[in-house]
């Protein structure tokens, strides 16, 4: 193609979702991508391969003490929305302002609920929802409802729903981007943790890729890993990557950085000079940090009389206590379904010999608890010999214990007389955000609230990492609003590029 008007550094939820918004204008547009399409095999419906590693990659980052781990992060086109569970949940419109949580207070956003609420509603068209509104009393206004009517419950779960329910709790749908009966063609297995190669799952490859592909000024560029950006001044003035073994640079008038959390904040420190001695968009001293990661646990409530016949399980939350029920009455967090977790994939989290782990995952429900990891300026991504360290510094950690204690109580009223939990390790960058926050002070903050680095003037960072605050919820959908916001803002203010 002719030099690109714009170029998109990663075809993630951000990345994918701006391509569709930026497509219809005309513009070229390249989108660079590390990594080629994911081919259906027998691994992808394979418990065992899937939580044994098979689909990483071999990258390895360094946690604060220096030692190496293999991250959660996966290079696809769609990235790490590959393997998600595909819960699209808004924000609550309580996160946007400061919130005093058990252990610290958000400092908010520089943009409130009504603000996003329009993105959020185009959001859930773009990514095809299944979702319902009236159950829960935290849910936000909805100009809309819903595209489509709720992935059903099975019959196991709806008895697990009713049980709460009958103490009083608001247990209802949670938003997915499921065809289950499309996904379900392909094969009896949950789509949380698995990637869609057989069609089903909406994710950022077949929503909001395949909508941008359909336009003949979108070029997808696979297997090139970008590995510098290059400036002079307020410019970025080319994009470095490695393709086939060589080095290539390509320019355009508008980059946008889309690569995650963690890859987009060591991008930026990697990318400085002269100009920028602290790396690229970093006058503020706060790219790589205020890294958040949500504190999250597996819950396992196991009834020797109670068999799970399910097969995707994962269809119900509730948020009863969200905003309240902690210590003071304090926020607490979400609590929605896993996956079906089965024996080999029990046996491949515990080391446990398959019958034990078969019989544990077949008498057992399996749930998750999420709650907010409040911004620390000392949690942080750097960038040691071309190595990125990922220094995670778990906050608000008292309160999800608080919310994993009062879940097990309910689920040992509910029938399950054995209730255990299991906290997502430090080194699982699930859900990894807030490491190039917005804001409106550019001491503060590394883009403005339309995405724009403060440093720079046509940089865009349009991913997780500029998200002020975790929340408590699956921060897919807010990062595909604000990526359609931005790319509305962008073709504004480029008409002529």
């Amino acid at each position: 193609m002719a030099e690109p008007d714009i170029i998109i550094i990663g075809s993630g939820m951000g990345g994918a979702s701006l391509a569709a918004a930026l497509a219809p204008s005309g513009k070229r547009i390249l989108i660079l991508e590390r990594g080629d399409w994911l081919a259906d095999s027998p691994e992808a419906r394979s418990g065992k391969a899937i939580f044994t590693g098979y689909f990483k990659n071999d990258e390895t980052w360094l946690d604060q003490a220096g030692k190496e781990f293999s991250p959660g992060n996966y290079y696809y086109p769609g990235g790490n929305t590959k393997f998600y569970g595909a819960v699209l949940l808004r924000y609550r419109a309580e996160d946007f302002a400061p919130l005093q949580h058990v252990e610290g207070k958000t400092p908010g956003w520089p943009i409130d609920y009504g603000v996003m609420e329009p993105w959020y509603g185009k959001a859930e068209r773009l990514y095809n929802v299944r979702g319902a509104l009236g159950y829960d009393a935290t849910e936000p206004p909805h100009a809309e409802p819903y595209p489509f009517p709720p992935v059903p419950d099975e019959p196991v779960v709806a008895d697990l729903r009713d049980r709460l329910r009958a103490q009083g709790l608001q247990v209802g749908p949670v938003p997915l981007g499921v065809d289950i009966d499309k996904w379900l063609a392909g094969g009896p297995q949950t789509f949380d943790g698995f990637p869609n190669t057989r069609g089903g799952k909406m994710d950022a490859e077949t929503c909001g890729l395949a909508e941008a592909m359909k336009w003949p000024n979108v070029t997808l560029q696979r297997n090139s890993e970008v590995v510098r950006l290059h400036s002079n001044g307020r410019q970025i003035t080319a994009v470095e990557y490695r393709r086939d073994g060589k080095v290539e640079r390509v320019a355009a008038p508008v980059i946008c950085l889309c690569m995650g959390a963690v890859k987009s904040a060591a991008m930026l420190l990697s990318s400085g000079g002269a100009a920028h001695p602290r790396g690229l968009a970093n006058s503020s001293d706060q790219v790589g940090r205020n890294f958040m990661n949500h504190n999250i646990s597996a819950v396992l409530a196991f009834s020797p009389f109670r068999k799970n016949t399910s097969v995707y399980e994962k269809t119900i939350q509730f948020n009863d206590w969200y905003l309240e029920g902690g210590p003071e009455n304090r926020p607490l967090g979400n609590v929605q379904m896993l996956g079906r977790v089965t024996g080999e994939i029990l046996a491949a989290e515990t080391g446990w010999p398959l019958w034990l782990a078969s019989y544990v995952a077949d008498y057992s429900m399996h749930l998750m608890t999420m709650s907010e990891d409040l911004p620390k300026a000392e949690s942080r991504v750097m960038v040691k010999d071309g190595k990125i360290v990922l220094h995670w510094e778990r906050s608000n950690f008292g309160a999800h214990q608080y919310l994993n204690e009062k879940l097990k109580s309910a689920l040992r009223k509910a029938g399950w007389p054995v209730v255990v939990s299991k906290t997502f390790e430090r080194k699982t960058p699930s859900h990894q955000c807030g490491t190039a926050r917005m804001g409106t002070d550019p001491s503060t903050s590394v883009v403005d609230v339309n995405l724009k680095a403060h440093d720079l003037d046509n940089l865009y960072v349009v991913d997780a990492s500029v998200l002020p605050t975790s929340a408590a919820v699956n921060p897919s959908l807010t990062i595909a609003a604000l990526a359609l916001r931005a790319g509305e803002h962008i073709l504004g203010v480029n008409r002529g590029v």
